[in-house]
């Protein structure tokens, strides 16, 4: 393979204009290459030396910043990024004296992605999919592991981190630090778990991949309700898992089905004027076809096996939505037992929250507020739970109480399409409007 390196001082003739569309192939690079490139030198150098190979892979990146503009874009992009990182790699091993050890692992490393570009071929995902375990470590809090996945593989910088994730920068630079530190001092092994390990360590993956879906599917504050980066990024993972028979396990595929179900729904859950639209709202005639297919594929698979979990259940309840043909159809009974089943699996105040408006879609509003009591001390500055107290006392006749639920629900966190959904229905309530179905 020819491989064009660059100067080693890249700086730009002044007689040559910048080449253009240099900037979004670096970044499309990136979000593809990043993940990849740490994992595969994370193998070679080992998870103790997880900083050292980021400033490699970042390095490569931002030298291809530098001088692609100027000396042209290669031929093969992602076998220039290789090289340079396989060249920083060698020379951050001659200082550490590490060269004659570990180079010809390096050398195979960079032999094997230059070849590849699937994220599914062995070479590669067996890289990945040890990286996701070491960066899902147990010991770690959810908060880091969430943080580390999006670091490494996923190619998040610190400030990006923080915005997806609504915490200060300093704060998430503190728990990357503080996780990585801590893999070190534990030695944590950079591979896949034994099988007898596996289902422990599994779960805490699965765990930080369905955050990471929830925050894309519906952000918790910002101007934005969806980040489709963090959605593609969960989907891309989970795929992964899927991909490799040790760790294809029906719940995996449950896992993967509840997110096809969900993202079926992206193209109709904003309206016009970017506020969210409810189930009652979408049009189904919107909805991602091609996800449906994936999510009834999925969920197909997920049945293998006498193990149900809260992934199962919750992809059951979302499969009684993407079967119903209009909101009017949609079997809530079933729904309810969904939910009734999901509490005692996993009791949650969510799950409550959320068991509640099938109790009331059931039973009647009145019954569905019943279940709210008591949500408000285990769920302070839930934007959700006096915004649904509020729609079920206006279904139930008392506008008034609707009224006081909506400034409640105004006064508390939440994303700028959300805060709009909330005035818009305030002010509804407010003019004497019937109550919308929910």
């Amino acid at each position: 393979m020819d491989v064009v390196m660059p100067s080693l001082h890249p700086e730009a003739p002044a007689r040559r204009a910048p080449v253009a569309g240099v900037q979004p192939l670096v970044d499309d690079l990136f979000r593809r290459q990043y993940g990849r490139m740490v994992a595969g030198l994370t193998r070679v150098f080992g998870a103790d030396l997880l900083d050292l190979v980021e400033d490699v892979v970042q390095e490569a990146l931002l030298r291809a910043l530098r001088t692609w503009p100027y000396e042209g874009i290669p031929r093969e992009p992602e076998g220039w990024l290789v090289q340079v990182a396989r060249n920083l790699a060698l020379d951050a091993l001659r200082r550490r004296a590490m060269v004659e050890r570990k180079r010809a692992e390096l050398e195979q490393w960079a032999a094997a992605a230059r070849a590849v570009r699937d994220d599914f071929a062995p070479e590669i995902a067996d890289d990945t999919l040890a990286m996701m375990f070491l960066c899902c470590e147990p010991c770690l809090s959810v908060e880091a592991r969430v943080a580390l996945t999006l670091k490494t593989l996923c190619g998040f910088g610190v400030a990006e981190i923080a915005r997806a994730l609504l915490a200060k920068e300093g704060t998430v630079a503190q728990r990357l630090t503080r996780a990585k530190a801590r893999l070190q001092r534990l030695g944590a092994p950079f591979s896949v778990p034994p099988v007898a390990q596996l289902a422990d360590r599994l779960d805490s993956v699965l765990e930080v991949l369905y955050l990471l879906f929830n925050e894309g599917y519906a952000a918790a504050q910002g101007e934005d309700l969806v980040r489709a980066e963090l959605v593609r990024e969960a989907v891309r993972l989970v795929g992964l898992l899927i991909a490799m028979p040790v760790t294809a396990l029906p719940k995996v595929h449950a896992l993967r089905a509840l997110m096809a179900f969900q993202a079926a729904r992206l193209p109709a859950r904003t309206g016009p004027d970017g506020e969210p639209a409810t189930l009652v709202e979408q049009d189904r005639g919107r909805w991602d076809r091609a996800e449906l297919a994936a999510a009834w594929f999925h969920f197909d698979r997920s049945m293998a096996g006498g193990e149900v979990t809260a992934y199962h259940l919750e992809a059951a309840i979302a499969s009684c939505h993407a079967a119903a043909p209009t909101y009017a159809a949609t079997d809530w009974p079933r729904i309810l037992r969904h939910y009734d089943a999901l509490l005692r699996l996993a009791d949650s105040p969510v799950v409550r929250l959320n068991r509640a408006v099938a109790v009331a879609k059931v039973h009647g509003p009145r019954a569905g507020l019943a279940e709210l009591h008591g949500l408000d001390r285990k769920l302070p500055a839930y934007w959700l739970l006096p915004a649904t107290r509020a729609q079920l006392q206006w279904a139930a006749g008392d506008r008034a109480a609707a009224l006081v639920a909506f400034d409640a629900a105004l006064a508390c966190p939440c994303s700028a399409p959300q805060r709009q959904f909330l005035v818009r229905r305030r002010a509804a309530c407010a003019a004497g409007d019937p109550p919308p179905d929910y």
